[in-house]
């Protein structure tokens, strides 16, 4: 059965040294959030399209093995039983996805071995902002770093958020445990996605901060898992100054500039949104090795992604 509880949180240290009134306090002030472990597929569609109007296939993008046996216990209760002590691989598609024909059942990881994982729920959280549903939360016990997941596929029904396309049948080759976060997907975000000067809340997942004034277009770059600077600080200007944005100019000329500033902070998520202050056609995102790390401490390569048109 799908049911709606508590979003997960990665950065669940915020709850050591609080009372529980506290804790109490500081999850009701986040909305609820959509996690499902039914282990079949019930969705009954006669969608049966892979390929979208603009002709471009529904894909995963990247499946990343980013915790071994390593959510944390408080995972039982804001994401579902089993969670706690589970392994964590966020999973990305090629497009935005309609969480209510997704269930743990539509899906199998493959080890190296040959072994078929236990997927325990899926999650959307903690990349639930509006414009981010390409990324889905796995924790389970699909895998160690002796018997690694190497596949994940999509087995059932699972369509995109508007139901014009099925991934039924889509699968992509798992990130080993040992490797850092790249950039797998950037997007120009509208401006009803920005949420001009809204200020980020306490919690460290969910009401992520929004643009700041002088904003004149924003790009949405989703990495394979969630990133922070090493020993899980949020980033800052360190980071901030490392992205190379590629601006096609109306004249023709290409300008490489650095975003003035970052948004989509302090949710605990795999996105960025990079704020810039010039005109012109976004092309492309650059990010140098060595500044963010994944949940495991992985510092990120050298990555490098195309802006989707």
């Amino acid at each position: 059965m799908k049911t709606y509880i508590f979003a997960p949180v990665l950065l669940f240290l915020i709850f050591a040294g609080c009372s529980k009134i506290e804790q109490i306090q500081l999850i009701r002030s986040y909305k609820n959030n959509m996690v499902d472990s039914s282990p079949v597929d019930t969705t009954v569609t006669d969608v049966t399209a892979d390929i979208d109007s603009h002709g471009r296939q529904a894909t995963l993008l990247s499946a990343f093995y980013g915790l071994d046996d390593a959510l944390p216990g408080v995972a039982d209760k804001g994401m579902c039983e089993g969670a706690g002590g589970a392994d964590g691989m966020p999973v990305i598609f090629s497009h935005e996805i309609d969480f209510s024909t997704m269930e743990t059942g539509d899906f199998r990881i493959t080890t190296a071995s040959g072994k078929i994982g236990e997927i325990t729920c899926v999650t959307l959280a903690p990349a639930d902002d509006k414009g981010e549903y390409r990324t889905a939360l796995f924790a389970g016990h699909y895998g160690s770093i002796d018997d690694q997941p190497v596949k994940v596929e999509v087995v059932g029904n699972l369509l995109s958020i508007d139901n014009t396309i099925n991934f039924k049948g889509a699968s992509v080759e798992v990130t080993p445990l040992e490797e850092g976060a790249t950039m797998i997907w950037a997007e120009v975000v509208p401006e009803d996605q920005w949420k001009m000067g809204q200020e980020a809340t306490p919690l460290p997942w969910g009401g992520s901060s929004g643009v700041p004034e002088g904003t004149k277009q924003v790009v949405r770059v989703t990495w394979a898992g969630g990133i922070t600077k090493p020993g899980g600080d949020e980033v800052d200007d360190v980071e901030r100054v490392q992205y190379k944005v590629t601006v096609l100019k109306e004249d023709g000329s290409e300008i490489e500039v650095t975003p003035f500033a970052l948004a989509d902070l302090v949710d605990g998520d795999n996105n960025h949104l990079l704020c810039l202050d010039v005109a012109g056609t976004p092309q492309s995102v650059y990010f140098p090795a060595g500044y963010m790390t994944d949940p495991r401490e992985d510092l990120n390569p050298e990555t490098t992604i195309i802006i989707s048109k």
